[in-house]
């Protein structure tokens, strides 16, 4: 069996010399620095979660102490983007403003994963005229990717991360390369699996899809099979090398091999479960493809749908091609990751945050698909008439959409500051520095108060992960606890302790953005002091 060649990069004569990095780069950092300077007008500057300061109090606690540490002193197995926070401990490392760091570094990230989903575009559909230009014009201003290149979190990573592995499988080399080249690319591949899972650990789902793809390819390009083992066993070591410290780190400090966040998440969400699938399979679609991703999802169905037809007739004439096979993942794996979020944690707050990484393999196979209604110069009227109000509709949608998530973006930088923020602040200086501080939002608690914490969602606390669908229980587990003070909002699910006669409220954040938005304030409350009476009151 011969493979076809697709290694080129730019298909057709001009198609890959539009793609230049360093404008994408500049693109992404003026979009960035256009969301948080639009936040900043209007009243706040800082990051639209607090999950976002999860990764800054690792990052820092990271450099100056060299240990996994979120609390100073206490290890703790509760990072899932372990690869994001070296980079940001980097910043603190070179003395860098933190937030300025995370900005940047969100903005570059953006215009990388830009011009990676543009030269992949630019690959596999070498005979589309300005399919890379499109696809790169309408990632960048897709406005979920740059509400999350500003919000201080890893997505972006992620993404850019997944761009790389997809281009590597369309590169198309497993059957016309030397033995030791082969190995030295799955060597490469290892490392960049590797590297995914790091930045989280539901990067397993496309790596194995790459994986799986690549020994596909590399078995009909007539490699014998021990240069296939040899190869997938580089591969391998390299993706072992790469996690070990990581999963041996885990398992030392919490007895599991992944973080605790991955267990605590999917135990407080349980409940959502009972919803029949397909509601929770339509609840984390629609997210994602709030914006000019729903108009390209005709598109997508129709490449990716074409791409296995296509696939099966290669693989009956013994011919498999990497551009086929990526693709088929490129549709598998936005499907593979909304089903498996839908039947684990199907989540939706922060715009579907997780839900992310299914934008670029719809967007690149959206654009790739419609190609044949984009004929604004067609001689023909209507089919010109087509393609012209499809390209003014995916202007008019992204335009509008990037001016509705700068203000989704504002809003939600507002109500972080006004409630997590304050409440930290507060702490920091109303409390002394050995208080047990008890809260379920530790992020920019544990920046600003950096005092110890019962963390009531159990990232650092892992022994409370089995009680988080049990509001009694978890209530009583703050009062056997040594804490001084809990920090929650009213409604929350811990009335039987706000409620107690000797529970006083000390603090409460009251923010204007809160209150404009409907939403309960933050409070803060100070316990009785630890004893008989308080357990059994």
């Amino acid at each position: 069996m011969n493979q076809p060649n697709d290694s080129n990069t730019g298909g057709p004569a001009g198609q890959g010399r539009f793609l230049c990095l360093p404008a994408c780069l500049a693109l992404g950092g003026i979009l960035v620095a256009g969301y948080v300077a639009g936040a900043a007008i209007a009243g706040e500057i800082g990051f639209p979660l607090d999950d976002a300061w999860i990764h800054q109090t690792y990052a820092r606690n990271l450099a100056q102490t060299g240990r996994w540490e979120y609390v100073p002193g206490q290890l703790s197995a509760g990072s899932t983007a372990p690869l994001w926070t070296l980079v940001l401990g980097l910043g603190y490392r070179l003395g860098l403003p933190f937030q300025a760091w995370a900005w940047g570094l969100g903005a570059v990230l953006l215009g990388l994963s830009a011009w990676l989903a543009g030269r992949l575009a630019g690959i596999l559909f070498p005979a589309t005229p300005r399919v890379g230009t499109i696809t790169l014009l309408l990632f960048l201003t897709e406005w979920h990717l740059v509400w999350a290149a500003a919000s201080g979190m890893e997505s972006l990573l992620m993404i850019s991360l997944t761009l790389m592995l997809l281009r590597w499988l369309a590169g198309g080399r497993q059957g016309n390369t030397s033995r030791w080249r082969f190995a030295i690319q799955w060597l490469g591949l290892g490392l960049l699996s590797g590297l995914l899972v790091l930045t989280r650990p539901d990067g397993l789902l496309l790596v194995g899809l790459v994986w799986g793809s690549a020994g596909l390819a590399a078995w009909a390009g007539q490699r014998d099979l021990r240069t296939v083992a040899w190869a997938g066993l580089l591969a391998s070591v390299a993706l072992v090398t790469v996690l070990a410290p990581y999963l041996a780190f885990n398992l030392r400090v919490s007895g599991r091999w992944w973080p605790n966040t991955l267990y605590a998440k999917q135990a407080e969400y349980s409940a959502l479960l009972v919803r029949p699938l397909g509601d929770r399979l339509l609840q984390v679609l629609l997210p994602p493809i709030t914006g000019c991703v729903l108009l390209l999802l005709p598109g997508a169905l129709l490449a990716g749908s074409g791409a296995c037809v296509a696939l099966i007739r290669q693989w009956r004439t013994s011919v498999v091609s990497g551009r086929m096979l990526t693709r088929v993942v490129l549709l598998l794996y936005p499907l593979a990751h909304l089903v498996l979020y839908a039947a684990r944690l199907p989540t939706t707050y922060q715009h579907g945050r997780y839900l992310f990484p299914a934008i670029p393999p719809l967007l690149i196979l959206g654009v790739g698909g419609s190609a044949a209604w984009l004929r604004a110069n067609h001689p023909r009227f209507w089919p010109r008439v087509m393609g012209r109000s499809l390209a003014g509709a995916w202007v008019a949608v992204s335009a509008v959409f990037l001016l509705l998530g700068g203000q989704a973006y504002g809003r939600d930088v507002q109500v972080i500051q006004g409630e997590m923020v304050a409440a930290g602040s507060w702490l920091a200086e109303h409390t002394e520095p050995g208080d047990l501080v008890a809260a379920h939002d530790i992020g920019a608690i544990g920046y600003y108060a950096g005092r110890p914490l019962l963390d009531l969602a159990g990232l650092l606390s892992p022994e409370v992960i089995p009680l988080l669908t049990d509001e009694a229980a978890l209530s009583q587990h703050v009062l056997d606890s040594s804490a001084a003070y809990l920090v929650t909002a009213p409604g929350w699910p811990y009335r039987r302790v706000t409620g107690r006669p000797d529970v006083q409220l000390v603090y409460q954040t009251e923010s204007r953005w809160t209150k404009a938005a409907r939403l309960e304030s933050s409070a803060v409350y100070r316990l009785p002091e630890p004893g008989p009476e308080r357990v059994e009151r």
